[in-house]
């Protein structure tokens, strides 16, 4: 994954929220993400942890994978 995302390969739309359990983002931002200038892509991604707790949603990290102590 690209650096400038916080995709964590858990794509689950939340269908009251329309947002990205996995990330926070929406159908659209996801489909759009790599042609988004990189300043654009920097202002999603400063809103996402505010969005999901708006939301209700569990943080991005709840449902990524955990790493091992030797990781």
């Amino acid at each position: 994954m690209s650096q400038e995302t916080l995709c964590i390969a858990v794509c689950i739309i939340d269908p009251k929220t329309r947002l990205c359990l996995g990330c926070g983002r929406t159908l659209p931002e996801i489909g759009s993400w790599f042609k988004m200038p990189s300043a654009e892509r920097q202002a999603v991604m400063a809103q996402l942890d505010a969005r999901m707790a708006e939301a209700g949603l569990a943080p991005s990290s709840t449902y990524a994978p955990k790493k091992s102590a030797t990781s």
